[in-house]
């Protein structure tokens, strides 16, 4: 069944008031992702992991319901089985919707009174309020940072005296149609979607080091319909966006030029594929299989040098659309120089040698977090934003994933301490 496997976080309370099953479906583009775990106190055992193949989702964006209900259906029965477990309540990933950021600012007068959850409680939900954008629903949000008086950058203000406070608050708002679709898809399964998370936010959480949350770093998680774009500072998400082109972009370029079936040219790509030419320079030549045609012998003969010139240009062209959409957030060069790789289209050879030359940063391939009783194979950066999904509802309160949960009364328990601080303290 697994092991335990102790959470790394720099906020031990964080880890303190989630237990049960945890269960978790990352769908995407090109695959269907669903992880079951067991959260305890600062530990989560993984119980059940099963992948299928995406059906009726295109760009992130359900297209077929069906197709898209059989393609979860069969992953959820996959996980619930390796589980021995059966699941009702599911956290999602999203990137459908074209994801913005929304900020918003509020500040309240104590007049010198000790900061409690109540006062918390009435602040954070006056931000939220002013997060609501016409034509645009609200899928997460969190505080990034309070004013106490003078003192700014405050993480965690409760138990403090102050005349007056305020909080900067960030949201993440989607359009709602394809929201509910992809919703319904997972509700027609029976069960029952508890919360939800930006798809490049999960796989920050799995993949980035304390000091690039803290210092800044930027996530692209390049999945096969979008790439996913979030920005951290301080802890905390503070940017995201959505580029609306992937890996299967690149797959459809190689079977436009090489006239090639799909699956074909995504074997190809997988196989003898590479971001930049100055990395393959050999004089291969490979068959391409060629659409309507049965037999090796109607295969046409193409260097392999062919490949990467149909990749390398499609490459260029997301990443200078995620560098564009950088510089007019502002967050290009606030965030620092860091960038981090996730999701299954980032593995091509020379995509993080193309990456730095493009956004002009440092950059690695992100590797999630590894929690035995996984598959090996579940190790890999497609795998980032399901293990973030994992993790969050390991570690972060129902509330703070589910924005209409947040309007309630705060519980005797002190959960809006714990939400201030936030999952990284």
């Amino acid at each position: 069944m697994g092991d335990a496997t102790r959470m790394r976080t720099t906020n031990s309370e964080a880890t303190a008031f989630r237990t049960g099953l945890v269960a978790v479906l990352d769908v995407g583009s090109t695959k269907t992702v669903c992880l079951i775990g067991r959260a305890e106190p600062g530990n989560l055992r993984v119980l059940g992991a099963a992948l299928r193949e995406s059906g009726g989702i295109k760009s992130a964006t359900v297209t077929s319901i069906v197709e898209a209900e059989e393609a979860i259906r069969e992953a959820v029965a996959a996980a619930e089985n390796h589980a021995d477990a059966r699941i009702q309540n599911v956290l999602i990933s999203v990137a459908c919707g074209s994801p913005m950021s929304i900020n918003a600012r509020t500040a309240a007068a104590l007049d010198g009174a000790l900061v409690s959850d109540g006062h918390l409680h009435a602040l954070l939900r006056e931000a939220r309020g002013r997060c609501q954008t016409e034509g645009y629903e609200v899928i997460h949000s969190a505080p990034t940072s309070y004013i106490v008086d003078e003192a700014r950058g405050v993480h965690d203000p409760s138990g403090m005296f102050c005349q007056r406070i305020g909080v900067s608050m960030h949201a993440v708002g989607v359009k709602p149609s394809p929201l509910a679709n992809l919703k319904l898809a997972v509700e027609r399964c029976h069960l029952s979607v508890v919360g939800s998370l930006f798809s490049a936010y999960a796989s920050g959480l799995s993949t980035l080091t304390d000091d690039e949350k803290q210092l800044g770093a930027t996530v692209i998680d390049m999945g096969g319909g979008v790439t996913s774009i979030a920005v951290f500072m301080e802890g905390q998400l503070v940017h995201a966006d959505v580029v609306p082109m992937g890996g299967n972009h690149v797959t459809s370029d190689l079977a436009r030029m090489l006239a090639a079936p799909v699956s074909a040219a995504e074997r190809l790509k997988t196989l003898y594929g590479a971001a930049l030419g100055d990395i393959e320079t050999g004089t291969d030549v490979i068959a391409v299989p060629q659409m309507g045609e049965a037999g090796d012998e109607y295969s046409a003969r193409v260097p392999r040098s062919m490949l990467t010139r149909i990749i390398q240009p499609r490459l260029e062209e997301i990443f200078a659309e995620v560098q564009t959409r950088l510089r007019a957030s502002g967050f290009d060069v606030a965030a620092g120089r860091r960038a981090v790789l996730t999701g299954g289209a980032c593995q091509l050879a020379g995509t993080r040698e193309l990456a730095q030359r493009v956004l002009n940063k440092q950059v690695r391939l992100g590797r999630p977090q590894t929690f035995q009783g996984l598959p090996a194979a579940s190790a890999g950066p497609d795998y980032a934003t399901a293990l973030g999904l994992l993790m969050a509802g390991a570690t972060m309160a129902p509330e703070a994933l589910n924005p209409d949960l947040a309007a309630e009364p705060p519980a005797q328990n002190g959960f809006f301490k714990r939400l201030a601080g936030g999952l990284f303290g």
